[in-house]
């Protein structure tokens, strides 16, 4: 009976993801610059993770039994109608957007004008059962729309917005593909011919220029597809992490990475939150269990979103300082008033 319960219960999932404390590693051995001054001298930021893991029954009742475990339902990961199959994908997507935003961050923050433009639009989930499904896929990038180029999201939007339903969309795509780390690539660009289908929605766009329910639609959901042009080249390897929470990190360590002087004040820092191309730092999932993984490894000072403060307090043993912060500005005063030294470019910034 007992042998009979334990496989079911192997068998057996549930509509729950478990979080649990993942690592916490410095950033400074992931960056490589090229065509940039850089500073030898490597100050110890961390970024942190969670381990998301699905859950089976067993494990489920388990993990009920271990500490620092916070389990979500699944339903809260992902929109509605959008497998959970799709998660992955949308945590190595939400890992680009944040490196190229922490990248534009960090060269504004020194002074560097950094222009940025969008060129396309980015899935990032296709509804199960819509037009789209299984055509289309989260990364995928439109760059046309019968014949006309996509410049962002609501291009594609306005054309899709008034077709009638049953109308085909021909659309010119940059087909992403996923490496086993995580890791981002592109095919040139393929014709994919959809047919729309009647909207059930009565929702209005938040498009400019797009007024009035859709009447037809295609399933998918859309970011544009934004490049920057940056003064030289930075690459940082976040092999097999995804989601966008090591967005502050990151833009710190570049900062760094890239000015004179100790930002930290020779202190073991951590950090998560993400980050915008403005500097605003966006509250996080799992900030109890980072905090644990940072504790683990040793950091003295572990800078969260504000919102977020009093849960990692609640977590943080002796030792470990948490500070709330909701801009990249803010995080660099705290910094400074720990002893760190003000960021000065060693590439005169233009």
């Amino acid at each position: 009976m007992l042998v009979g319960l334990f496989l079911l219960g192997q068998y057996w999932s549930v509509p729950y993801y478990a979080l649990t404390p993942g690592d916490a590693r410095p950033v400074a051995p992931l960056i490589s610059v090229t065509g940039l001054k850089t500073d030898t001298h490597r100050d110890t930021i961390m970024l942190t993770d969670v381990y998301l893991s699905s859950l089976n029954l067993w494990r489920w009742l388990t993990m009920h039994l271990q500490s620092h475990v916070e389990f979500v339902p699944a339903s809260a990961l992902v929109e509605p109608g959008v497998p959970t199959s799709q998660i992955e994908a949308q945590g190595y997507l939400e890992m680009a957007d944040s490196k190229l935003a922490a990248e534009v961050a960090a060269l504004r923050a020194l002074g560097w004008r950094v222009p940025v433009t969008s060129q396309g639009a980015t899935v990032t989930a296709v509804v199960a059962s819509s037009p789209a499904f299984g055509h289309l896929h989260v990364a995928d990038r439109i760059v046309r729309v019968n014949g006309r180029a996509v410049r962002n999201a609501c291009s594609l939007v306005s054309v899709v917005h008034a077709l009638a339903p049953g109308s085909t969309v021909h659309l010119g795509v940059d087909v992403a593909r996923i490496g086993a780390s995580g890791a981002l690539s592109y095919s040139s660009a393929r014709t994919i011919s959809l047919v729309t289908r009647a909207s059930s929605s009565l929702g209005a766009s938040s498009c400019p220029g797009v007024t009035g329910p859709d009447r037809s639609y295609l399933g998918i959901a859309l970011e544009n597809a934004l490049h920057a042009r940056l003064p030289g080249t930075i690459r940082v390897d976040t092999s097999s992490i995804g989601g966008p929470s090591a967005g502050l990190a990151m833009t710190l360590a570049l900062i760094d990475r890239l000015s004179a002087g100790s930002l930290t004040g020779h202190h073991v820092i951590a950090a998560t939150g993400t980050i915008a191309m403005n500097g605003a730092v966006g509250d996080v999932g799992g900030v109890a269990e980072k905090t644990v993984a940072v504790a683990r490894a040793g950091a003295s000072v572990f800078l969260v979103p504000s919102v977020e403060v009093a849960t990692a307090r609640s977590a943080a043993p002796a030792g470990l300082k948490v500070l709330g912060v909701n801009s990249l500005r803010q995080a660099l005063a705290d910094l400074r008033a720990l002893g760190g030294a003000a960021p000065v470019p060693l590439s005169a910034p233009r």
